[in-house]
């Protein structure tokens, strides 16, 4: 099968430099302004006539509308565009020069590569050759909990849209092949803050105290072991803590104690009810040695669900592009993704982008500050968009 849409080199050449110029220059979630004007003005330039969320940070931007609407609803391509709080620490010319900032995530890239399938689109469309239009959504602050998609959706960013793609940067995956998987491909994860109190004393005297420091180390490990018993462990609901603390002095017992961790789920039903079960089990521990419990549980993202016509035609695009050698079967991951919440109202898949160097030995991790890419990825984000928009059109010359 052959399809229009690849990329130009000089348009590859131009994208690198565009991918470099965000990486020289990260933002925080909810504060890239720089981000969305660089987005924007390229996108104006291409003659289109993009539009900043309501949120001040993020875009949309419609191809081929003229048209009329499409049958079904717009294709929607999205990015997020947002970078973590962590330094820079790679030795090249595009480093950060921000600091403490980084695109170690590569948001920078997902955002190049909708960035230059809306440009070949954009080409396409003046040709006639674009029978489906295509919304570009450029989303603010992923990395924050609940994620910026929220805010997205409130915006009305999928009014019209009847399906929606993204891809994620994976580092265990060469440049120029993709990961792929129908179902879950993320996890959700959730954040869990808890606070015991009750009266305090001297160790001499346990009896007459609650002994806060064996109640919180009862929490830290029962309610991981109640909530395993309590789903299915198909559902892979775990409770992960990162943080204990109590007390100051070896002969006093303290009055209060604090925990915290994540809750993690890779199982969608089971997310939706991790909540109720979380705070009965902490209440149940907390009360058998009297402690009085303050849960604060913040809801983060609900795993990523990949639907099957979705994820099908992310594989035949990637299969039109570049074979169907170019496609891996991916795992669950128990990190999570925002993307999540625009598949609670319509279909759609997201791909994991392969960006390591082929052959490389040395592997450069999500979130750490030595990440970086094969900027051949970028080519390969932007054709299997494209290839994507053509084929979910119906369209193959």
């Amino acid at each position: 099968m052959s399809l229009p849409g690849t990329l130009p080199e000089t348009l590859f050449a131009e994208l690198i430099v565009f991918r470099r110029d965000l990486h020289m220059h990260p933002e925080l979630g909810n504060q890239e302004l720089r981000t969305t004007a660089a987005i924007k003005d390229r996108l104006e330039r291409a003659g289109l006539h993009p539009q900043v969320l309501a949120t001040g940070t993020g875009l949309i931007c419609d191809i081929g509308t003229e048209e009329g609407a499409a049958e079904g609803g717009l294709l929607a391509l999205r990015a997020d565009i947002d970078a973590l709080p962590i330094p820079d620490t790679k030795t090249v010319p595009y480093a950060s020069s921000v600091p403490g900032r980084a695109h170690a995530c590569g948001h920078d890239v997902h955002t190049t590569a909708v960035l230059g399938a809306g440009l070949v689109l954009a080409e396409l469309a003046r040709e006639g050759r674009l029978p489906r239009p295509v919304r570009l959504l450029f989303q603010p602050a992923e990395e924050v909990l609940p994620g910026g998609a929220t805010d997205a959706l409130e915006s009305g960013v999928l009014e019209n849209v009847g399906r929606i793609l993204a891809v994620h940067c994976d580092p265990r995956v060469d440049a120029g092949r993709i990961g792929l998987r129908t179902g879950a491909i993320t996890s959700a994860c959730d954040r869990l803050e808890v606070g015991l109190e009750g009266p305090g004393g001297h160790t001499a005297r346990p009896h007459l105290t609650t002994d806060m420091v064996t109640a919180a180390a009862r929490i830290a490990l029962d309610v991981p072991a109640l909530i395993a018993r309590r789903v299915d462990a198909r559902a892979g609901l775990a409770i992960t803590w990162g943080r204990l603390e109590s007390g100051h002095a070896c002969n006093v017992i303290p009055q209060q104690a604090e925990l915290s961790g994540t809750v993690r789920c890779l199982d969608l039903d089971a997310w939706h009810q991790a909540p109720d079960l979380v705070h009965a089990a902490i209440d149940e521990v907390a009360a058998l040695y009297g402690a009085k419990s303050q849960i604060t549980y913040v809801r983060g993202v609900p795993p990523v669900v990949n639907e099957a016509v979705s994820a099908q035609l992310l594989n035949d695009a990637m299969a039109a592009r570049r074979g169907l050698h170019s496609i891996e079967t991916t795992e669950q991951s128990l990190g999570g993704e925002d993307f999540s919440w625009y598949l609670e109202h319509v279909p759609g898949a997201m791909a994991r982008l392969g960006v390591r160097h082929p052959g490389a030995r040395h592997q450069y991790d999500l979130h750490r500050g030595d990440f970086d890419v094969d900027e051949e990825a970028i080519r390969v984000g932007v054709e299997l968009f494209t290839a994507a928009s053509l084929l979910d059109a119906g369209l193959a010359d």
